[in-house]
């Protein structure tokens, strides 16, 4: 995924139906058949962009993890105190590529099969498939955020593992045609997004951690994203 201009799948798809066309083309000799693989080429080629972003470096900060409109922002009560609980949707006309909020080491990375219910159902969130993942930040937080499929979406693409590092607004994966991403921020965050906000994955700053400290013990985060 990384170092091109788009997602690998992109190609995939769009030159397959390029393809497709082409073939159309030469059975039938008429122009008017292939446009509609074309069309759907062209769309592929499109959805599965992969723009380069400039993520903030400050210390403290906690970027959005995806592409979308905020449709969820307050606080909630979890076994393991409060949190900050961010929901982002992703329609089919954002980058699908999603990022890491923050840097540091995966604790948890957790896949769970599901429906495939409208991304803006609340029941959503628990029902359908997702992957659940948990990150120990570098400046002594954790971050959880979930990826959740949608009524169109399925397929969840998420490339790392329990253990490995990330980059803040690292590439990690992507939810193939629309969406909604979940974050989970320790109740002291400062966010920085209201209701309604557009955000861009990698870019858009969610929140800041006050001397980049939480002062919350995280350690079933994953499970609270409900």
């Amino acid at each position: 995924m990384r170092g091109l201009p788009m997602v690998r799948d992109g190609y995939f798809y769009g030159l397959a139906l390029i393809a497709v066309a082409v073939l159309v083309w030469f059975l039938t000799g008429s122009l008017a058949w292939p446009v509609f693989p074309l069309l759907l080429a062209a769309f592929f080629l499109w959805f599965f962009r992969d723009p380069e972003r400039q993520t903030p470096q400050e210390p403290g900060l906690i970027i959005s993890p995806a592409d979308g409109k905020v449709t969820r922002l307050e606080r909630v009560r979890t076994p393991e105190g409060e949190r900050i609980h961010i929901s982002i949707f992703l329609s089919v006309f954002n980058v699908h590529v999603n990022r890491s909020p923050s840097s540091g080491v995966l604790r948890n990375v957790t896949y769970q099969k599901g429906l495939y219910l409208n991304a803006l159902n609340p029941d959503s969130a628990e029902k359908n498939e997702q992957m659940r993942v948990v990150l120990d930040s570098d400046e002594g937080y954790s971050v959880s955020f979930k990826m959740i499929a949608g009524l169109l979406a399925r397929r969840i693409v998420f490339n790392y593992k329990t253990g490995d590092r990330l980059q803040r607004g690292q590439r990690v994966g992507l939810i193939k045609f629309g969406s909604r991403v979940d974050v989970m921020l320790p109740s002291n965050a400062l966010t920085r997004i209201k209701m309604g906000d557009t955000v861009k994955g990698a870019s858009t700053v969610l929140a800041e951690i006050p001397n980049g400290v939480s002062g919350v013990d995280d350690a079933m985060l994953a499970e609270s994203l409900a």
